[in-house]
């Protein structure tokens, strides 16, 4: 038998795993899947490395009420009967939110878990849901080693002055201030840019993470420099329901003149507002890209508005660009968005090759741009792997955990 890493990323609505072989130190893919539609109608998928489907035999039953709790046991049943030669020997986790103290990835402890938990407030749509996937592993396999992967971590390299707001010290020391976020998904970005880009990699460069949850981060010699999300994720660019950055004086608003409590703000930012809020259509940009719905159109325009001001501001971050990199869902995905962005851009030198775009190609700059402009898919899962590997590979076997 081959050892194995198994990758978990928990949501509040879907579950993403992934499984790498441990080969010579190496590692391969060998299979990845997702639970989705969790807490209404779950829908199991799962393909193997060679992009065979495999058959989800155990999650037939599931229903609305099925969470995290149900499908992590089943999980590890199903992998455990699809294993195909391979012993799951540790498990990597992408948890959101690692505050100040966690810059690297982190084996799971008791103390760990305490830390992590004190940081839900910040991350309250992601954190809980990440800490639960660990503590069912736990429950389930407790000897199994287990390693949490921060997305914040890769925005640690960031000056002072790139993570203050100007908010009084007092607060700043408790720990109110810029952390960043998709630090996975740069981070695998950043590690393949030399591949792209050859010496250039080194240089200004700003990558697009669009998705659902969408941010941007300004690198040079391929660390974070500055970066578009904060103290939470709801800062920053429009996402698929986040709002992105809002003046505080509308928080304000609402609670004084509308009365609501913080909890119906917490949904309204997090749940209610973004491509869906403004379109009152779909959070999903290929919904909103094939409706002649003029409200559709506005929350497309609106989001390509907002990236592209973001992005200039963090090219002036670097005093200047010299590599923009579209990756996540949307990015990779949506020639037109992509168009729209880099039309707003061509002050800075941005010129868009239509037809590598239209095809999706690796480069879609044309001869003439003076900033170079690429598509790369991201993989956080891969990098989740990878330190889980170094980690475990590195660590005598933890004591269960209590």
């Amino acid at each position: 038998m081959t050892d194995a890493i198994l990758v978990l990323n928990a949501g509040s609505s879907s579950l993403k795993f992934a499984v790498y072989k441990v080969i010579h130190g190496g590692l391969d893919p060998h299979l990845r899947g997702k639970i989705s539609g969790i807490g209404t109608d779950p829908i199991f998928a799962a393909n193997d490395a060679t992009g065979h489907t495999l058959p989800g035999e155990n999650f037939g039953q599931m229903g609305p009420m099925t969470d995290l709790d149900d499908l992590i046991p089943k999980l590890l049943d199903w992998l455990e009967a699809h294993q195909g030669g391979v012993t799951i020997t540790a498990v990597g986790h992408r948890v959101v939110h690692g505050g100040r103290d966690y810059v690297e990835p982190a084996l799971v402890t008791n103390t760990l878990l305490t830390d992590l938990d004190a940081l839900v407030p910040l991350a309250p749509m992601h954190q809980p849901h990440n800490l639960t996937a660990i503590r069912c592993v736990t429950t389930s396999a407790p000897t199994l080693p287990q390693v949490a992967c921060f997305d914040t971590s890769f925005h640690r390299t960031q000056n002072r002055l790139a993570q203050l707001f100007a908010l009084p010290r007092s607060l700043t020391d408790e720990g109110i201030v810029r952390y960043g976020f998709h630090g996975l998904s740069y981070d695998y970005i950043a590690g393949t840019l030399p591949t792209h880009l050859g010496v250039r990699a080194d240089g200004r460069v700003v990558v697009a993470h669009l998705g659902s949850g969408a941010s941007m981060c300004a690198m040079n010699n391929r660390c974070s420099v500055a970066t578009s999300m904060g103290f939470t994720a709801l800062d920053g660019l429009m996402m698929g329901r986040r709002c992105g950055t809002l003046d505080p004086g509308v928080l304000l608003y609402l609670m004084q003149e509308k009365g609501m409590t913080a909890k119906e703000i917490e949904t309204l930012l997090y749940k209610q507002s973004g491509l869906l809020g403004v379109s009152g259509i779909s959070s999903d940009m290929a919904v909103l890209e094939s409706s002649d719905n003029e409200r559709a159109t506005e929350a497309l325009e609106l989001f390509c508005y907002r990236a592209a001001r973001e992005l200039a501001a963090l090219a002036t971050d670097m005093g200047g660009i010299d590599a923009i990199v579209f990756t996540a869902g949307i990015g990779e995905n949506s020639a037109r968005v992509r168009r729209q962005i880099c039309k707003r851009l061509e002050w800075l030198g941005v010129d868009l090759d239509p037809v590598a775009n239209e095809r999706l190609a690796r480069r879609i700059s044309s001869a003439t741009s003076r900033v170079e402009i690429l598509v790369i898919p991201t993989d956080e899962e891969a990098i989740i792997a990878g330190a889980t590997r170094t980690l475990t590979c590195i660590s005598t076997p933890l004591a269960p955990i209590l």
